[in-house]
């Protein structure tokens, strides 16, 4: 009944050997825009508006910040363009600050993108409520914070189902809010055609009266204050070079397509945003977005056969603007589970985080990001303001070290590649620009929230450190015991034992061909010597987001994942025993177990399961987090099923001069 119902809500198990099966999961350029370019574009909902809040009485600066907008967009763009160049497998941040600064620039890297890709979540939705509670009776606003929490929940069981599920739903949502916005923008600066030959001189004449007010430092000042607060409108603009993985081949040229349709929409949203502000003279308005403000300005005279359309119009506009913010949100579900797990293939967090569900989706990170975004959201009480210097903060740090990276890439081939000069102005200014942006917004807004964000991107750093430090712990145990028991001899009986079907039969649950397999199959011969006639090596090969993301085929997992069951078949034949070997390929590896095993216990009479299970001298929730109780899961599942089960364990000291 549970599968059922699992299989109802999250949709049927993916087919991995389908050849076709990543085709059937990538995207093409223009889905990749909606599912990761709505995150920059859904910034101009609430990035013009802290810029023109920032400008106080000098709104007449605003046009400088329009020019500024739109040139950074597309400079940060054009970097991001030539990190999808160079790194077209994705990672993103995390992988550029890692291969070209170093680890520890890696991990603070990575550590910002995952809080960056949490606040994203947060942020999206609770500007998405904003802006449809704007619309809505003002005796709603308590009910605001429980909707934030459901859109959430609703977000982690679309992605649950699968990235191209979630982000076919939501284009038509997409699609509604480019139509409205980009009339609305064009109707707004168009209605003042007239006008806009006045609107530079104008602009030029009230900056001369400003500077004369406040001198030059002043205005540049104020300049820069705005600019530095309103960056949240830059946020979302490397989404796409951390999910270059979900594209369609050629990922290159359709990465650097969604990457330009995303600064071109976002560039002509958010720069025009900010000019009808200016051009219509927006007021605040207490319990309203500036965007509603803005949009009731502009169509309250609108009749359609003596009818004001007004509230329809603008209703749709924001509904559409709100669900776009959810569809924004999206973002941080596609791109934060996919940092984690590249940052799980390096050990730096748990390394469950790259595993797969039967829907290949990567459904830790799906759970994780979500759940942390709820935390979030009930700290900050869904307060927008608050979420966009949080976010902001991140954003630039990992825009200022990809730069920085790619900067240090361009010098390193400055012999071999001609362009490297034009290239890598474009990084280098890119990252002065995100430095100031992200040094002016931690000064500015350290005490407002700024520190929430360092402490919480600190400590997720402490924690991956030590993370690494326990595993590479293990791994050194492990190697010691690879060195100790790999050598043995195979096969040294040199002929094949003859089966023995009604003999006692040992199914021996194994991963990779190594020390741990090979200390089981040796602790069964010491505890019931000459006792099994038959043994039977059982592996899964697992397919994790590494394999599907193109490091490795699954034809490739095949191969290994045969030629070690085999090595440990001949060295069992050479222990005298029948020997064979099963093995499937999955994402479920208990789940898996489990029917090869009860499959095994039908085709032989006396069956008895062994699995070798890491024991750590001092167990605790940090060690149970990091590792899966993989063998005491299946041995749970199999003694209810009747099938005897033992788990044999291999201790791992907490001293450095323990004996294992």
């Amino acid at each position: 009944m549970m599968h059922r119902i699992r299989s109802m809500v999250l949709g049927a198990p993916r087919n991995l050997l389908d050849p076709r099966i990543h085709h059937h999961l990538a995207l093409m350029a223009f889905f990749a825009w909606v599912g990761l370019g709505s995150d920059g574009l859904s910034s101009s909902c609430y990035g013009p508006e802290e810029v023109f809040r920032q400008l106080g009485a000098h709104r007449h600066l605003a046009l400088y910040l329009v020019v500024a907008i739109v040139a950074t967009v597309f400079l940060i763009s054009a970097s991001y363009s030539q990190i999808i160049e160079k790194f077209p497998s994705g990672g993103g941040g995390y992988l550029v600050a890692s291969r070209l600064l170093g680890g520890t620039a890696g991990v603070v890297s990575g550590s910002a993108l995952v809080v960056d890709y949490v606040l994203t979540i947060a942020i999206s939705v609770a500007a998405g409520c904003d802006a449809i509670f704007s619309f809505l009776p003002p005796g709603g606003q308590p009910w605001k914070l429980a909707a934030e929490f459901g859109v959430t929940a609703w977000l982690i069981l679309l992605n649950l189902r699968g990235a191209k599920e979630s982000v076919y739903v939501l284009t038509p949502i997409f699609l509604t809010f480019i139509v409205t916005h980009v009339g609305l923008i064009a109707y707004g600066v168009l209605r003042h055609a007239g006008d806009l030959g006045h609107v530079l001189p104008a602009t030029v004449q009230d900056t001369h009266v400003a500077v004369s007010e406040l001198g030059g430092l002043g205005v540049a000042l104020i300049l820069l204050r705005a600019f530095s607060l309103g960056g949240g409108t830059y946020t979302g603009i490397e989404a796409v070079s951390n999910g270059v993985s979900i594209l369609r081949e050629p990922r290159v040229e359709n990465g650097k397509r969604t990457m330009l349709y995303m600064a071109g929409s976002l560039a002509f949203t958010a720069g025009g945003i900010l000019l009808c502000y200016l051009l219509n003279a927006v007021q605040f308005t207490e319990g309203q977005t500036l965007n509603a403000s803005l949009w009731n300005l502009l169509t309250r005279d609108w009749q359609a056969g003596g009818v004001n359309v007004s509230v329809p119009v603008v209703g749709i506009t924001l509904v559409s603007e709100g669900l776009l913010l959810f569809v924004a949100a999206q973002t941080g579900f596609l791109d934060g589970p996919r940092t984690l797990a590249a940052m799980a293939v390096d050990d730096w967090v748990p390394r469950r985080f790259k595993n797969l569900s039967e829907r290949l989706v990567t459904q830790y990170g799906v759970l994780a990001m979500g759940l942390a975004a709820v935390a979030v959201l009930f700290y900050t009480r869904g307060d927008v303001r608050l979420l966009v210097v949080m976010y902001s903060i991140n954003v630039f740090l990992t825009f200022t070290l990809s730069q920085s990276g790619m900067a240090r890439l361009w010098w390193r081939v400055r012999h071999e590649d001609p362009t490297w000069i034009r290239r890598g102005a474009v990084n280098v200014i890119g990252a002065a620009v995100t430095l100031l942006i992200l040094t002016i917004t931690v000064a500015l807004k350290f005490h407002e929230g700024g520190w929430i964000t360092l402490l919480a991107t600190g400590a997720l750093v402490a924690v991956c450190f030590a993370v690494r430090q326990h595993y590479q712990r293990v791994r050194a145990h492990l190697e010691s015991l690879d060195d100790a028991l790999t050598g043995l001899p195979l096969g040294s009986h040199g002929t094949s034992v003859e089966l023995e079907p009604a003999g006692p039969t040992a199914i021996v649950l194994v991963d990779t061909y190594g020390g741990l397999g090979v200390h089981t199959l040796l602790s069964i011969e010491r505890l019931f010597p000459h006792h099994f006639r038959n043994m039977v090596f059982v592996s899964v090969g697992l397919v994790d987001s590494a394999r599907m993301g193109g490091s490795g085929s699954i034809a490739e997992l095949e191969a290994t994942t045969q030629a070690n069951l085999e090595r440990y078949a001949a060295l069992a034949e050479g222990l005298g025993v029948h020997a064979e070997y099963r093995f499937v390929l999955g994402t479920d590896v208990v789940q898996e177990l489990e029917g090869i095993c009860d499959d095994l216990s039908r085709e032989f009479r006396r069956v008895v399961v062994f699995a070798g299970q890491l024991v750590f001298e001092r167990e605790h929730l940090f060690t149970r987090t990091l590792h899966h109780q993989t063998a005491h899961s299946i041995q749970r599942r199999l003694q209810f099923m009747g099938i005897q089960t033992i788990v044999l364990p291999i201790r791992v000291w907490d001293r450095a001069d323990g004996h294992g």
